[in-house]
């Protein structure tokens, strides 16, 4: 594993809100933004944005099914994301 993917899913996983978005789709196996945002308490643009970067570091895939897009933790990781995924 290269430095640079190492570093962008430490990072991914260095927040308390994404950290919780996690937890969520590890125990839901799926949801849409709205979803989440509700679960977290959080709105849906900042919802979105730490989306984007778990989807950035390959942590959570995301399917865009008409107007909604639903996210679950991705089956193919990175050994590191994995494991860090595994003590939630």
């Amino acid at each position: 594993m290269r430095m640079k993917d190492l570093e962008r899913i430490l990072k991914a996983f260095a927040n308390k809100r994404r950290l919780a978005i996690l937890e969520y789709l590890k125990k839901n196996k799926e949801a849409n933004v709205g979803e989440i945002a509700e679960e977290i308490e959080l709105s849906l643009k900042s919802t979105s944005r730490h989306l984007a970067v778990l989807s950035g570091a390959d942590i959570v895939d995301r399917e865009q099914r008409s107007l909604m897009v639903f996210y679950k933790i991705a089956p193919q990781q990175k050994v590191a994301a994995k494991h860090i995924l595994s003590l939630l």
